[in-house]
C-alpha cells in the first residue's frame, strides 16, 4: 500500500467533496478513487467518510485522520520546495581545486567576481599543483590542465592553452638562439618537476615527434618559479602560454623553436564527481567560468 498516494487521494476527496472530481484532479478513475479510500479505510479499520447520493460525510475518525494528513502532506511539500530552493539557487560552501600558477594569475579573480555576484555562497580555493582526488578529499569542482585520462569525471572544457618554450633576451644574447630541438643540448634548461619526465622534453613538427633530454641548474614544482628563474637569465624554459603570456606582450621573455609543437597539447577543464543531481552552486561555478575563458584564444 503506497500510505502517500492514498493520503493525497483521501485528502483530496475530502477538499474537493466529490470522488468524481477527485479522480479528475489526480488524473485516475472514478472506481479507482473509491478503491483507494476503501482499502484505506480496510487498512485503518475504521470508517472515514458516510457516502450519500449527495453528499460526503465525514465521520469522527475521518475529521481526525483528514487533519492530520493534510499536516503532513503540507510538510512534505514545505520540504520539496526548500530542498527545490536550495538546488536552484547558489548557496553554501563550494570547494575548489586548481594548479597553482593558474589560480593564482587567471581563477582568484573570477572567484572574487563570482562571489560578489552570489552572496549566499562560500569558497574553499585549494591551490596545489599535485593531482587530487576530488571524492576522497571532499572537492565540488577542480581546473585541471593537460590531457584527462579515462574517469568516472564530467569535464567541461574552459579554453585551450599551449607549451611555450622561452628564455630572457639577455640569455640568448650570451648562449645563442638554438634553431632544432637537438641544441638544447647545449643550453641550460629549466625544469618543472611534477611531470612524468622533468628531463625530456617533446616536440613535434610535419607530423613527426621527437624527444630530447635536457639539463639544467633548477628544477621546481612551481611554475611561477621557472618564470621568475627564466627571467632573471637562467636559463630556456618551458611553461603553458597562460603563464607567459604577459611577457612576452612585454619582451621580458622570448619564444624560441617556434617551428615545433611542444608536447603534450594542453586543454583547461572544469572537472566535477558527477552532473547528477549537480548542486546549483556547481553548475553555476562552472557556467560561469565557461563564459568568462570563452575570450581565451590568446592562449
Amino acid at each position: 500500500m503506497d500510505r502517500l498516494a492514498f493520503m493525497e487521494t483521501f485528502v483530496r476527496v475530502v477538499e474537493s467533496g466529490s470522488f468524481a472530481e477527485a479522480a479528475r484532479k489526480g488524473g485516475l478513475s472514478r472506481a479507482a478513487v473509491s478503491k483507494y479510500i476503501e482499502a484505506l479505510e480496510e487498512h485503518l479499520g475504521a470508517r472515514l467518510i458516510n457516502r450519500t447520493t449527495r453528499r460526503l460525510h465525514l465521520t469522527v475518525e475521518g475529521e481526525v485522520y483528514y487533519q492530520r494528513c493534510s499536516r503532513i502532506l503540507d510538510e512534505i511539500l514545505e520540504a520539496e520546495q526548500t530542498i527545490t530552493h536550495l538546488h536552484s539557487e547558489p548557496r553554501g560552501l563550494l570547494r575548489v581545486s586548481a594548479p597553482m600558477s593558474f589560480g593564482s594569475l587567471h581563477l582568484a579573480p573570477l572567484v572574487a567576481e563570482f562571489l560578489l555576484a552570489h552572496p549566499a555562497v562560500e569558497v574553499d580555493l585549494v591551490l596545489n599543483d599535485r593531482f587530487v582526488d576530488l571524492v576522497e578529499e571532499g572537492f565540488d569542482v577542480a581546473v585541471r590542465i593537460g590531457t584527462l585520462g579515462d574517469s568516472t569525471l564530467v569535464a567541461r572544457r574552459l579554453a585551450a592553452a599551449r607549451l611555450l618554450l622561452c628564455a630572457a633576451p639577455a640569455y640568448l644574447d650570451q648562449r645563442g638562439e638554438p634553431m632544432t630541438p637537438e641544441d638544447l643540448n647545449n643550453h641550460t634548461c629549466l625544469l618543472y618537476s611534477y611531470t612524468a619526465s622533468p628531463g625530456v622534453w617533446r616536440f613535434r613538427r610535419d607530423g613527426e615527434e621527437q624527444s630530447v633530454r635536457v639539463t639544467g641548474v633548477l628544477r621546481a614544482n612551481n611554475g611561477e618559479a621557472l618564470r621568475t628563474a627564466a627571467r632573471a637569465g637562467l636559463g630556456l624554459v618551458m611553461l603553458p602560454s597562460f603563464l607567459v603570456a604577459e611577457d612576452l606582450r612585454s619582451g621580458r621573455l622570448k619564444p624560441v623553436l617556434n617551428d615545433y609543437t611542444l608536447l603534450p597539447t594542453l586543454g583547461i577543464h572544469a572537472v566535477c564527481p558527477s552532473n547528477r543531481h549537480l548542486a546549483a552552486k556547481v553548475r553555476r561555478f562552472i557556467d560561469f567560468l565557461v563564459t568568462r575563458f570563452a575570450n581565451a584564444a590568446e592562449w
